[in-house]
């Protein structure tokens, strides 16, 4: 366990606002703070930091918590380790006897491992047995230059020489298989998980290797693996070769459909191009290219696939606000392919001349209606309309508008009213979204709206709540409240989380500051805690409610009738009749 004294020399030398400014574009809000949420798609900043208790709340997908929880889940760490990194950020020393933690060490053994199967990867390919394999990558126009610096290599095909070189290098078969590079089989055996394949490492931005990708030589399907997610691996969540084009000097990123095409990219001098791991670009990859760039270059494949993903990925970037350009590919299929055929010069005019992700959708909007019928021009004209009215910048818009009349004949007054028609509806909506999701209560928490629990109790899980809300700003009516009712009263499993742990916290002398408590509560019940902190009622919290509040528990609980307990687990009805017990004292 780490103890108090060190969170709070921690807390003292970090400020959340500058942790999180470095992940999220932050915007002054009175005496808050508001961004654009890191963990789900919004186009309105729904996303508040709070200085005064050092804590975050989203009111659209209710993530909250501290400075920690925030590092945890947009880092994807465990608890010691978001403390670690928050330590490193803070320029704090960490006492290293309090770290020692068994998800921690298996995350740091597994990367070990990952390490070691990279290594014995790339000596087999260069070596006798992967000859066939190093001569793929040359005949693919890859240089032994861009092989040692991506680290490539080659699984011979067999089933257990990665396995043999692991445990000769001391390590367990347990570790080998929970790093995903091993498989057990139904027999019992573990196996290697990629045979017959070039390997292409998959590095983290500090630097570790993670995971990897392989492709098959033969015929053996499927064409491209994955490892598999592991703990120190999500496809969702990585890309490859960011780990190289974070420090480009390039202004944008170019995000190409695999590692071919960004190996390409970069041996041709351009290194500021990243790929997705197998997978259509997600919401987290976006969000990562995002604090990377503002700008990015889709270099997708030119068939039809391609441009569907192409037409998704604009949507997914449109979300997190980032600038899209599109990359034509005349005369090849991908990247790779043209670069063999005509060279980094023309590629770099390609990137020079590529359109911006309004063309492409004009573009696209054009090849379904014909222009020249009366009835195909209105067709046209409508979705054109309301793709105008989603442009932000005025003259970007005043230009398309008019250059469209121009072309099509019509009155650019005409288009423009239609636009602004529009936006006015729009911006209703927008004012209804924007007014649900700032001025929530407790009654409709975001951060419970999933927990069926409370939503069977929710008059009683509000009152709790605002006790909660309450003993938050008013720790000394905690000797008054135990008089009343008691911590494991409460009815909803994550709110009498909530009070047991302020209330061990309060009778100890121990800080019951967000920070404080987030290395002992569920990331629910931080989630939950930060809700109640960011509500109207929480900010307003008077004494003279209390009582009202503690009733409401009380008499919810002598109220449940026949058919509430019968519908009860057996947590539910030990804890029932528990608090009976106690009320009954």
């Amino acid at each position: 366990m780490i103890p108090d004294t060190f969170i709070q020399d921690l807390k003292s030398s970090c400020d959340i606002e500058n942790i999180v400014s470095s992940y999220v574009k932050l915007t002054r809000k009175g005496k808050n703070l508001v961004g654009l949420c890191p963990f789900h798609s919004e186009k309105t900043g729904s996303f508040f930091i709070y200085p005064q208790t050092q804590s975050f709340y989203c009111f659209g997908c209710g993530a909250g918590g501290d400075v920690i929880t925030f590092l945890k889940r947009i880092e994807n760490l465990e608890y010691i380790e978001a403390v670690k990194l928050l330590a490193q950020k803070s320029g704090v020393p960490i006492p290293e006897d309090t770290m020692d933690d068994k998800t921690v060490r298996q995350k740091a053994r597994t990367l070990e491992i990952n390490r070691e199967t990279a290594r014995f990867y790339h000596r087999c390919l260069i070596s006798e047995q992967g000859k066939a394999a190093y001569q793929y990558f040359i005949n693919r126009g890859r240089t032994p230059k861009i092989i040692r610096h991506f680290g490539l290599g080659y699984a011979p095909d067999d089933w257990n020489s990665l396995r043999d070189h692991l445990k000769s290098k001391g390590f367990k078969e347990e570790d080998i298989e929970n790093s995903g590079i091993c498989v057990r089989s139904k027999k019992g055996g573990l196996y290697d998980r990629f045979r017959g394949r070039v390997i292409f490492p998959i590095i983290d931005l500090r630097g570790n290797v993670v995971g990897f990708g392989g492709r098959s030589l033969g015929d053996r399907e499927p064409k491209y693996l994955n490892s598999s997610d592991t703990p120190v691996f999500k496809k969702s969540k990585n890309l490859f070769a960011l780990n190289f084009a974070k420090s480009s000097k390039a202004k944008s990123l170019i995000l190409a459909e695999g590692y071919m095409d960004v190996i390409a990219i970069h041996q041709a001098g351009f290194d500021n191009a990243v790929a997705t791991l197998g997978t259509s670009l997600t919401e987290e990859q976006a969000r990562l290219i995002a604090q990377y760039t503002d700008t990015v270059i889709i270099a997708y494949d030119s068939d039809g696939a391609g441009q569907t993903a192409t037409k998704r990925a604009i949507n997914i970037f449109s979300e997190v606000g980032v600038k899209v350009n599109i990359l034509s590919i005349p005369g090849a299929k991908d990247p790779d392919e043209f670069l063999q055929k005509y060279g980094p010069q023309r590629f770099e005019l390609l990137l020079e001349g590529c359109t911006n992700a309004l063309e492409f959708e004009i573009s696209k909007i054009r090849k379904k209606y014909d222009v020249e019928t009366p009835d195909g021009k209105v067709g046209f004209l409508k979705e054109f309309s309301r793709l105008m009215a989603g442009i932000r910048n005025p003259l970007e818009r005043e230009v398309y508008l008019t250059q469209m009349a121009n072309e099509l004949g019509i009155a650019p007054a005409a288009i423009t009213a239609q636009v602004e028609n529009i936006q006015k509806s729009q911006k209703k909506a927008q004012a209804r979204k924007e007014k649900n999701d700032t001025s929530i209560y407790i009654g409709d928490l975001a951060a419970g709206r999933g927990d069926m629990q409370r939503k069977r109790n929710l008059r009683i899980a509000i009152a709790e709540e605002r006790i909660i809300g309450i003993l938050m700003k008013n720790p000394d009516y905690l000797s008054y409240l135990v008089t009343k009712i008691e911590p494991q009263q409460f009815v909803t499993d994550v709110n009498r989380e909530l009070i047991t742990t302020i209330s061990q916290h309060i009778q100890s002398n121990r800080s019951i500051e967000p920070m404080a408590l987030s290395g002992e509560l569920s990331e629910e019940a931080m989630k939950r805690l930060s809700g109640i902190l960011a509500s109207e009622e929480s900010q307003r919290a008077q004494r003279n409610e209390l009582d009202d509040y503690i009733q409401v528990v009380r008499d919810g609980i002598s109220a449940k009738s026949q058919e509430d307990i019968t519908k009860m687990d057996d947590q539910e009805l030990k804890g029932y009749f528990d608090s009976l017990a106690v009320r009954k004292k």
